[in-house]
């Protein structure tokens, strides 16, 4: 790795400044989840693929609250992780683990971000979970060096997506192959053991892009060592094909820390040294964009890929028996574990193949003098699971007694249709979207127990918007949240179904968009989501935490403002609101139906804090481009009985408010294409607990980091 950062710097200081004529590149977004266009510049192939946002023009058009996360915010804050790229965005919650966002936990307005399991997480408008529809968690996030761009989009345009509408989507946009030759290099090094380097290389209709990083994690022996490849190509002007390459291999535990543990060996112990992590995942897709004739235009993407995880480790929860009640109680009094003393470890094995086809169609034509514009299409999606438990006798094991061999397979069909209408300064987009869902589990241990069922549902919504300036759009819209439920909950080991449901809510939003000056930009939303069902978090691998479903009700609001002055000053805010997250029945177990131990109608939701802030204020001054980063996170509840004092499981107890400051600084070297940045995450060092799941887990140390990089040709 040392001889790979070197090379890179030595390049981005030597290399020749032979670059073209410098581009702006494409517009960061994409038309009302329909739109096929990347970049017009000429430096960039156009190329089909799907969109959820659009060019910033485009968000006049969306009934509902929309944004966009550009290259330009991503690179000048130099973001190491998924999690710190999407805090900047309004109505998240997103929660660290391991340090570098490789398990993210995004939650939106409210809702539980354990592994992601409420959001729609796509990749050029394309699923990116590995099992969106039978298994919604995410152990898996690709860098977000590979992006240009975030959007984030809430509201009724859900309904063209989905599988989950309850919450929002996040589509990630890589980028446009360029016409002629360019790319860029860069490299960074930091403490804590931080490298990274990045090459992306571009020209004739192609783009590769390489990145790799390694470092340490939050706490004592935990360390990640990431590759990313990339290749995107335009076949024919109608045809991009895309393929990627992702390994990951971590020292990193499952289980946080005791009370004892935290204050007794402090916020960075970590006894199970030996954990270990891999995960490798490739995959391939493909769109292709066909014009109808007469304003019609048919995209249709297909996709695949094969994901393998083996998790290694000596204990799930800090009330996890498996090490024997000795290691346990030593845990609850703090004291200091030798990891090759106990004689156990578990590997949960798992691997994944999905692969689909969705084809989309937009017509736009004229109705009677009004302007309308159709939207329709389908998805065909299969999922396998193949799930294996291999529990060893010894710290290093990697044989032993197979206890779980589990084949899980998810077949899903889903089709939309939406009709936008626009009459003078309205516009008006009743949608529909149908799913339905077909799931089967065979436990392959003796018995070979069996069984399947079927979930189909009708998701509606409606969305309006109302632009009586240039500069103000107001929206408003209603639509119905929809989550299927997992594979493994819905059909139990032995074959039984289980009479959990599909999660189902009422969403309403209302809202405005508003340019009051020049290189100003605000969005203000409020919304109500009333659920019949929520799922609360069933299984912590591991697991006391029983399955358990009941009513709940969310109300907030969201303010995003973005300033760039002509002086080079530039601001941002994303402001989260939420002064009603409650459980409005009491939450009770789907196998028996007794209530959650402390939940109550009236108490609030686990993990859904008042008020989430991410802020930034900067400046651009020759060639010097700085930025100043808060990112505030309220009090939050770990538990259905909000429980205030901390347990000694460290499961339970109120998670306190924490503001975290991050401060970066860029300066480009004359004209050369080469910049140096430095940056601080966490300035202050500030310890914070941000999960209490498995026990707790606290969030990263201060990390500073250096470096250099390079652009050339068309990307300068």
């Amino acid at each position: 790795m040392r001889r790979l950062h070197t090379a890179v710097l030595l390049a981005a200081l030597f290399a020749p400044s032979t670059a073209t004529a410098r581009t702006t590149g494409a517009a960061p977004a994409l038309s009302p989840a329909l739109s096929t266009s990347a970049a017009t510049d000429t430096a960039v192939f156009e190329v089909p693929r799907v969109e959820v946002v659009g060019r910033r023009d485009h968000l006049r058009r969306i009934p509902g609250s929309a944004s966009v996360l550009d290259a330009r915010s991503l690179e000048a804050s130099r973001v190491l992780s998924p999690n710190e790229a999407l805090r900047k965005l309004p109505g998240l919650v997103v929660r660290d683990e391991e340090g570098f966002g490789l398990r993210p936990n995004i939650g939106m307005r409210g809702l539980n971000p354990t592994r992601s399991t409420k959001v729609t997480l796509l990749e050029d408008g394309i699923p990116l979970a590995y099992a969106p529809y039978g298994d919604n968690a995410s152990y898996y996030h690709p860098p977000i060096e590979r992006y240009e761009s975030v959007e984030l989009m809430k509201g009724a345009g859900q309904v063209l997506f989905g599988p989950q509408t309850i919450g929002g989507l996040v589509n990630y946009i890589t980028p446009a192959p360029p016409a002629r030759p360019s790319g860029s290099l860069s490299s960074a090094r930091g403490n804590r053991g931080y490298a990274a380097v990045r090459a992306r290389l571009g020209g004739y209709r192609a783009l590769f892009d390489y990145s790799r990083k390694e470092g340490e994690g939050a706490r004592e022996h935990i360390a990640s060592e990431l590759d990313d490849l990339n290749l995107k190509a335009v076949v024919t002007p109608a045809l991009v094909v895309r393929a990627n390459a992702f390994r990951e291999r971590s020292r990193v535990p499952y289980s946080g820390l005791t009370q004892a543990e935290f204050e007794r060996r402090g916020p960075r112990y970590n006894p199970f040294k030996h954990d270990r992590f891999d995960l490798d995942r490739v995959g391939g897709s493909a769109t292709h964009r066909l014009a109808l004739g007469r304003g019609a235009l048919l995209t249709t993407s297909v996709y695949a890929s094969r994901f393998t995880r083996d998790w290694w480790r000596q204990s799930s929860t800090t009330t996890d028996a498996q090490g024997g009640p000795g290691v346990a109680a030593a845990r609850l009094a703090g004291e200091a574990l030798d990891a090759d003393t106990i004689p156990s470890v578990q590997g949960r094995l798992r691997a994944y193949v999905t692969w689909g086809i969705e084809p989309r169609l937009r017509w736009t034509y004229d109705l009677g003098g009004a302007s309308a514009e159709l939207l329709a299409g389908a998805r065909a999606h299969v999922e396998r699971q193949d799930r294996r438990q291999i529990n060893g006798a010894s710290a290093n094991a990697r044989t032993g007694t197979l206890v779980e061999n589990n084949l899980r397979r998810t077949r899903a069909a889903s089709a939309f249709l939406a009709q936008r209408l626009e009459i003078g300064r309205w516009s008006v987009t009743p949608g529909v979207r149908f799913e339905h869902i077909h799931s089967e589990r065979t436990n392959r241990l003796p018995g070979d127990a069996h069984g399947s069922d079927a979930l189909s549902r009708w998701i509606p919504g409606i969305g309006v918007t109302f632009s009586p300036a240039r500069a103000v759009v107001a929206f408003a819209g209603v639509h119905g949240g929809f989550a299927p439920p997992r594979t493994e909950d819905v059909i139990t080991g032995s074959g039984t179904a289980t009479d959990v449901g599909a999660e189902e809510s009422v969403n309403w939003e209302l809202g405005a968009r508003l340019e009051p000056a020049p290189g100003a930009e605000v969005q203000v939303a409020a919304f109500r989501n009333d659920f019949r069902r929520l799922i609360a978090v069933g299984s912590v691998a591991g697991g006391s935490t029983p399955l358990a479903e009941g009513e709940a009700l969310f109300v907030g609001g969201e303010v995003a403002a973005r300033l760039r002055h002509r002086s080079g000053a530039h601001a941002r805010v994303a402001w989260s609101w939420l002064p009603v997250a409650a459980q409005t029945t009491p939450f009770r177990q789907v196998v028996g139906g007794a209530v959650v131990a402390g939940s109550a109608a009236g108490l609030r939701q686990p993990y859904a804090p008042e008020h989430a802030v991410s802020a930034a204020v900067g400046f651009e001054w020759r060639g010097l481009d700085g930025l100043l980063e808060a990112v505030h996170t309220g009090a939050q509840a770990a538990d259905f009985a909000n429980t205030a004092a901390p347990s000694a499981d460290g499961q339970r107890g109120r998670l306190p408010a924490h503001t975290v400051w991050n401060a970066t600084l860029n300066a480009a070297l004359g004209t050369s294409g080469v910049t140096a940045f430095a940056s601080v995450k966490n300035l202050s060092d500030r310890v914070y607990i941000v999960d209490r799941t498995r026990g707790i887990q606290t969030g990263a140390p201060r990390t500073a980091l250096a470096g250099l990089s390079y652009a050339f040709g068309a990307a300068r």
